[in-house]
Formats: C-alpha cells, sequence, structure tokens
C-alpha cells in the first residue's frame, strides 16, 4: 500500500519537500500530493527586480508542474484540518470543498504581510509580498508620474512624485532601492516631474534599518541610500494613512500618493485553523526535527512554523528566509521518509545561516559570506551570483542572465501596464489604439 503524503503550502519549503520525496522515495511507495492556491512558486528575493522591471514577471516564479516529476499538484486553498483522523480541507478554484486524506502531512503554508489598525492603512496602501503588488506597485509609480506631468503647478505634483515604504527590512529595502533607481531612469521621460524631482521616505519604527544584518552593513545602507537623496525616518511610526499624505509619530505629515507597507510577516490564516499548537506569534510549534509537537505524522516549516534555530542553541525560531525555508523542506522529506521505514534516517535541523545579501540597484549591495563582509559592486555581483544559482532549472537561470543583461545595456521599459488581466467588455473600447479607429484596417 502506497503511504500518502501530502504537503499543504507550494512556496520554497512545500517545493523542495515533494522534490526530496520525489527523489528518495519510490514512486510506487508514496502518493505525494502538494496543495496550492497558485500552479507556481515565486522566488521572493526576486520581488523587488519585478517591480523595478529589471526582471520579467514571469522568470522569477517557477511552474510547479515542471519541477514536479511524480508528485500530484492540487490547486485549491487550504482551509482546515481534522489531525485526528488525518484529513486536510482544500477548497478548489471553483468553491467546492474537498477532504484529503494524509498518512504525513507537511505544513508549509508560509506567511502573509504583518497589519496594525492604522487608519486608512488598509484602503490606500499597497502590499509588497506578492507579484500582483510588486507589479502594482510599479504601475503606480508610472500613472503618477503621467498625472503629475500634466499639472501645471509644481506643488501639486509633489504628492504623485514621493513614494512612502513603511518597514525596513529585507522586502522594505530591496524594493524601495530598486524601485528608485528605476524611477530615476523613468523620469527622464517626463519633463516637469523631472524639473520637480521624486521623494522617496523610508520609514522605520525600531532603531536603525535591516535588524536581521550586522550593524556595519546596515549603516553602509544607510549611507548608500541616504547618498541617492532617500530618507530615513528610524525610531519612526505609522500614525495614519490618507488619499494624499501620511502622517507619522513624530507629527510630520508628508504629501504622498503611494504607501508600500513592508512592516513584516505573519503566519497564514489557514495555520490557526489546523488543529496544532501555536507559539504566541501564530507559528506551528516544532522540534528540532521540524515534528508538530504531540502528532507522529504531522510536520510544519517554513515561516508557518517556530522552528528552533541552531545558530540560537535552538533557544529562538529561525528566521523567515528562503534559504532556512528550502534546507527544512529537505529536512522534512527525508524525516517524513524515516517515519515510512524507507531507510532513512531522521535528522535534526542543524542549519546556520552561511550569507546574507541585500541587492540595492545600482550595481550596489551588501552582503556577508563566512563571516566576510562585502560592499558596493563586489557585493553586487556576489547577490546576484547566489540568486542565479539558487533558482531551479537551467531554463530559468537563462532567462534570469538575460533579462540582466538587456537591463544593463538597454535600460528598462517604462510602459504602465495595469490593465494586464483586466480587458474590458466585449463591447467596449480597447486600450492601446486598438478601438474604433482599427476597425478599417
Amino acid at each position: 500500500m502506497a503511504w500518502k503524503i501530502v504537503i499543504a503550502g507550494g512556496g520554497f519549503g512545500g517545493l523542495y519537500a515533494a522534490r526530496t520525496l520525489e527523489r528518495i522515495l519510490p514512486p510506487q511507495s508514496a502518493r505525494i500530493t502538494l496543495v496550492n492556491d497558485v500552479n507556481f512558486m515565486l522566488y521572493t528575493p526576486l520581488l523587488p527586480g519585478a517591480a523595478a522591471g529589471t526582471l520579467e514577471p514571469r522568470h522569477v516564479v517557477v511552474p510547479l508542474r515542471e519541477e514536479l516529476k511524480h508528485a500530484d499538484l492540487r490547486l485549491g486553498t487550504v482551509v482546515g484540518a481534522a489531525p485526528d483522523h488525518g484529513r486536510l480541507s482544500v477548497r478548489g478554484p471553483e468553491g467546492d470543498l474537498e477532504e484529503l486524506a494524509y498518512d504525513h502531512l507537511i505544513v508549509a503554508l508560509g506567511s502573509i504581510s504583518r497589519t496594525f489598525p492604522i487608519p486608512g492603512l488598509a484602503e490606500h496602501a499597497i502590499g509588497f509580498k506578492t507579484l500582483p503588488e510588486a507589479i502594482a506597485l510599479r504601475n503606480r509609480l508610472l500613472r503618477s508620474f503621467e498625472i503629475a506631468e500634466a499639472m501645471e503647478d509644481g506643488r501639486e505634483r509633489e504628492a504623485y512624485l514621493t513614494f512612502v515604504f513603511v518597514g525596513a527590512g529585507y522586502a522594505g529595502v530591496e524594493g524601495l532601492a530598486e524601485l528608485q533607481d528605476f524611477a530615476a531612469d523613468a523620469i527622464e521621460l517626463y519633463p516637469r516631474c523631472r524639473t520637480s524631482g521624486t521623494r522617496f521616505v523610508l520609514v522605520e519604527a525600531r532603531d536603525r534599518i535591516m535588524q536581521e544584518i550586522p550593524r556595519s552593513l546596515a549603516e553602509f545602507a544607510t549611507r548608500e541610500l541616504r547618498g541617492r537623496g532617500i530618507e530615513i525616518r528610524t525610531g519612526t511610526q505609522l500614525e495614519e494613512v490618507r488619499e494624499d499624505s501620511v502622517r507619522l509619530s513624530t507629527g510630520e505629515t508628508i504629501p504622498t500618493r503611494t504607501v508600500a507597507w513592508t512592516a513584516g510577516v505573519k503566519p497564514h490564516p489557514a495555520v490557526a485553523e489546523l488543529g496544532l499548537p501555536l507559539d504566541g506569534g501564530g507559528r506551528i510549534r516544532v522540534d528540532s526535527y521540524l515534528q508538530v509537537e504531540g502528532r507522529e505524522n504531522v510536520w510544519a516549516i517554513g515561516d508557518a512554523a517556530a522552528v528552533p534555530d541552531a545558530a540560537q542553541k535552538y533557544q529562538r525560531p529561525t528566521p523567515p528566509t528562503a534559504q532556512h525555508a528550502m534546507r527544512q523542506g529537505r529536512t522534512a522529506a527525508r524525516n517524513v521518509a524515516a517515519a515510512t521505514g524507507a531507510g532513512h534516517r531522521r535528522r535534526r535541523f542543524t542549519y546556520k545561516t552561511l550569507g546574507v545579501f541585500v541587492d540595492m540597484g545600482r550595481n550596489q549591495a551588501v552582503a556577508q559570506t563566512l563571516g566576510i563582509r562585502w560592499r558596493g559592486p563586489i557585493a553586487w555581483f556576489l547577490a546576484r551570483t547566489y540568486h542565479l544559482l539558487l533558482m531551479p532549472g537551467m531554463k530559468r537561470r537563462t532567462r534570469l542572465v538575460i533579462d540582466w543583461s538587456i537591463g544593463l545595456f538597454f535600460g528598462r521599459d517604462a510602459s504602465e501596464l495595469g490593465m494586464l488581466g483586466h480587458p474590458p467588455a466585449l463591447q467596449g473600447q480597447s486600450s492601446g489604439g486598438t478601438g474604433e479607429e482599427a476597425a478599417g484596417d
């Protein structure tokens, strides 16, 4: 009888767990099912590149069916579970509810943006966690340029040319740096906007940016950002977001039409519906073998799990990074194989961070590898090389190299394509000069 192994989530952890199980278990011994709400894995470290137009959006995702050899991909949203009965509840694309039976379950549901009850935040801010959000942010910048270019009064243009990022972790710093780099190129096409100039503001509640990296590297990144004219407000919180401005805890009001929210993540809401033990942060409690407390056949990895960090003597959870999630996926897969009696032995998750990379565009980055700290163009080259090697598949790696090379020689496209995926009614007028005037061709 084949073991039924279900993996909930197709991000870094889920995909690498499925690939490892496919490799180490004979196809006839297990039926592996991967459940995900979309049919691709987003390579999140490259999201800022997609937002800034450096990378084609399709080139920062990994189609799951291309990577899975034997596993079954089930498109759907996890809505609950019955651990005592070995069942996972999944809502399909058409709204139908299905119960998937499992002998072993790996939870890799990831995380979503963490928000706070700040007035106007949900109505007016844009997240920076998903591909649609990243592309929407790029389109918002270009649309703002178009609106501001038509304005006669420079003071009216100010709000449209001011961009505020809240949260100075990886996503905030890399996203802001890449978008500001793109804006510096695109604004050359807008004479009035060029005269007024853009304003980028980074707001961080803690005492410095990039708490995840050593202070010296964070200080270098701060100097680099400020050298570009980017304003950094540390020790400052967002108090209110309006349609045309934000108010900070310092009392300052900044006119803006674009607010990007990157202030942390929290576990996917479905994690709380699985009937598993959670820690104070809402993550699933697991041991160093990635096994859920009190459950012999349930495992949890990635942002959804409080995995004890070997680098912190197992006293604190591992950081929510892609490099941790993919290695947790491999370890969980081997431990599941061991539990099925496939001849593998259980392993503790002992990975310790070997390096950090922060790509800030314009050939600038900060990095630390094996205790050695890098800055500037060398760090930028190391960061891109690292992500190139981690991207699954030679085909996608080649596409990244081509995109980066085209960007170096020809710059980035400044087309605002917010209408993609939202076609007009069949009888309505189309965009892009293909309306009624095309009827006589």
